[in-house]
């Protein structure tokens, strides 16, 4: 048994907080100490508790005077997807056909997907992003070689092979056959091996048949506990173009709910122009609209009612991602930072504490996976990471007059990125300085 006892300040939320002043919603240590064990948490507390009752010879790292947090979730991003962010274009349907699909179309080639994977899983680290749910391409090779270097990585991860029959190109199209038997065959190889979770992904409606929709709702009938990733309301020439291919269909929301794919573990991307009714039905059946705010304004798809949608009579739960390659940043930090942007333009306010619980705990409840990530409670798996607010000499000098933890965090938020992850702990290894 390897056990570590890591000390410094220690944050971890136990729920979501009502205001700045809502220190009831978390767990702050001063000088704190957190045990790991093989991988796990077995005890949090005051430094001079924790190690009083653990053995006296166990490692011990310190980190003081960085702040000790859960590792950062990403709900949503695109694995091919990181040779086409900085990619210039109008609007997302422009940039999906200028781009993005054909660079998904190399995703055919092993080597390729294998060479891509290493540097994702490199900066998703670097970043400080512990957890990840992300799209492979149409091609079963991007699945396995996303799922293989997570298992190496020892990372809980979620993906999914995309499931696309029409509307891109002949090399990105498989057939509603091929989409289920393929979606089926990484469940079988991947699901439950290591840490990985798999996700039935159809793209989104504009890319797939009703037919490929029939095939998508019966894996969801097959594996009632996996979950479900697609996009929905991005764009209003999306909106547009998918309810004349569905026009049947009450609104964009009601395509999916009519295949049985609107429920408590389906994570939709963007959903930034819900009707009420959409709301609603979402709210009703449980369902994540995930919020990808650097991707939104890169794209110009539209500003996300994020306090809105959580405060309605019907709440919308909601997560928090950075979508690339649309999204401009790995970081959870620079993800928020534009998420506090545009809550201001809606004439919002998004507290620095929210935006904490949204990347850690918020993210986890959102994968029904609070039980395992997204906080620093004992049992939970030691998926750490370690912040340094004086990282830059910027952020030092505005450091000199921060006073509280909320405005640390805030400062961190602003003005951080990768250079202020001091380290990423995965099942309670360092791995970002194994990448130094």
């Amino acid at each position: 048994m390897t056990t570590t006892l890591l000390r410094g300040r220690l944050l971890s939320f136990h729920r979501a907080p009502l205001s700045l002043a809502d220190s009831q919603s978390y767990l702050y240590e001063q000088d704190g100490g957190l045990l790991v064990e093989d991988g796990l948490i077995t005890a949090i507390g005051p430094y001079a508790d924790v190690k009083a009752k653990a053995a006296a010879d166990m490692a011990e790292i310190d980190h003081r005077p960085h702040l000790i947090m859960p590792g950062f979730i990403d709900m949503h991003l695109h694995f091919p997807q990181m040779q086409v962010i900085a990619s210039y274009a109008a609007n997302l349907l422009e940039w999906l056909n200028t781009y993005t699909f054909p660079e998904e179309c190399r995703f055919v080639e092993s080597a390729h997907a294998e060479r891509i994977a290493t540097h994702f899983y490199d900066e998703l680290i670097r970043h400080g992003t512990t957890t990840a749910v992300a799209y492979c391409s149409v091609h079963k090779t991007s699945a396995d070689a996303f799922f293989a270097e997570a298992m190496k990585r020892n990372m809980r991860m979620v993906g999914g092979k995309v499931m696309m029959d029409r509307n891109a190109p002949q090399g990105l199209l498989d057939t509603p056959e091929m989409g289920y038997d393929e979606t089926r065959q990484v469940i079988s190889d991947w699901h439950g091996k290591g840490r990985n979770h798999v996700a039935i992904t159809p793209r989104f409606a504009i890319t797939s048949t009703p037919a490929q929709m029939e095939a998508t709702s019966a894996l969801a009938r097959e594996f009632p506990d996996l979950h479900i990733q697609t996009h929905l309301s991005e764009n209003h020439d999306e909106i547009r173009f998918t309810c004349e291919l569905y026009p049947d269909a009450l609104d964009y929301t009601d395509i999916y709910a009519r295949y049985g794919l609107l429920g408590p573990k389906s994570l939709f991307g963007h959903c930034i122009h819900l009707s009420e009714r959409e709301a609603d039905a979402m709210s009703e059946a449980g369902a994540v609209a995930v919020h990808c705010p650097t991707s939104n304004l890169f794209l110009g798809s539209g500003l996300f009612p994020l306090k809105a949608l959580a405060r309605r009579e019907k709440p919308v739960r909601i997560g928090v991602a950075t979508d690339i390659g649309g999204g401009s940043s790995y970081s959870m930090l620079r993800t928020m930072d534009e998420a506090y942007k545009i809550q201001q333009l809606l004439g919002e306010r998004l507290n620095p504490l929210e935006s904490y619980y949204l990347m850690t705990r918020g993210n986890a409840e959102a994968l029904s996976l609070a039980d395992r990530i997204g906080t620093l409670e004992p049992g939970t798996e030691a998926d750490i990471v370690v912040l340094d607010a004086a990282a830059t000499p910027a952020m030092a000098l505005k450091m000199e007059v921060v006073k509280t933890l909320p405005e640390e965090l805030f400062l961190l938020q602003t003005m951080g990125d990768d250079r202020a992850i001091a380290e990423t702990y995965v099942a309670g290894v360092a791995l970002k300085a194994q990448l130094r």
